[in-house]
C-alpha cells in the first residue's frame, strides 16, 4: 500500500506546516535522502504544545506532543518535498524533550513520534536508529524532533 493511501486509511489530520523561524530549510534532499529540520508540536489551529515534561506535562502528555511533532513533520514533507509515496524508510530520528532535570522517560516520550512512523511506513520501514535526549527548547515547546528518510529514487 502506498504511504498516501495508508495516511488516508488512518484518517490522519495534519496541522499547518510551520514556516522556518531562522536561516534553514525545512527539508533538503541530498542524493537518496530527505533531511527534515527539527520540528515542534504544532496543533491543528497553529498553536504550539508548550511546557516542560515532568513539570507542566506528564510523560503521557509528552508522548502525545511527540506524536503531534510527527504529524507536523509529515505536513512539512507533503508541503515542501511533495511526494510522500517516494519515502522508502525512516533512517534516523533525533528526539529532544523539554524536560525537568529529574525526568528520565525521554525514550518513552519520543515513542509517540516513532509509533506514528510505524503506522505510516510499516514496522520494517518506519523504525530507524534514534536518540532521545532532554534539554531546554525554543519557545518552551514540549518536544522537538529532526529526522532523515531514505527515498525510493
Amino acid at each position: 500500500m502506498k504511504n498516501s493511501e495508508t495516511i488516508k486509511k488512518l484518517g490522519l489530520v495534519f496541522p499547518p506546516s510551520p514556516k522556518p523561524l531562522g536561516v534553514y530549510r525545512p527539508t533538503l534532499v541530498v542524493d537518496r535522502f530527505l533531511y527534515v529540520s527539527g520540528h515542534g508540536p504544532v496543533n491543528n489551529d497553529g498553536s504550539l504544545i508548550q511546557g516542560k515534561v515532568g513539570a507542566d506535562l506528564d510523560r503521557e502528555e509528552g508522548k502525545v506532543a511527540a506524536r503531534q511533532v510527527g504529524l507536523t513533520m509529515l505536513s512539512t514533507i507533503i508541503n515542501n518535498y511533495g511526494d510522500i509515496d517516494n519515502i522508502k524508510r525512516v533512517v534516523k530520528v533525533l528526539g529532544m524533550v523539554n524536560a525537568t532535570p529529574e525526568f528520565k522517560w525521554h525514550p518513552f516520550v519520543i515513542n509517540g513520534f516513532s509509533e506514528l512512523m510505524v503506522e505510516v511506513f510499516g514496522e520494517e520501514m518506519g523504525i530507524g536508529v534514534r536518540s532521545a535526549v532532554g534539554m531546554s527548547l525554543p519557545q518552551n515547546i514540549a518536544v522537538e524532533i529532526e529526522a532523515h528518510f531514505e527515498l525510493k529514487h
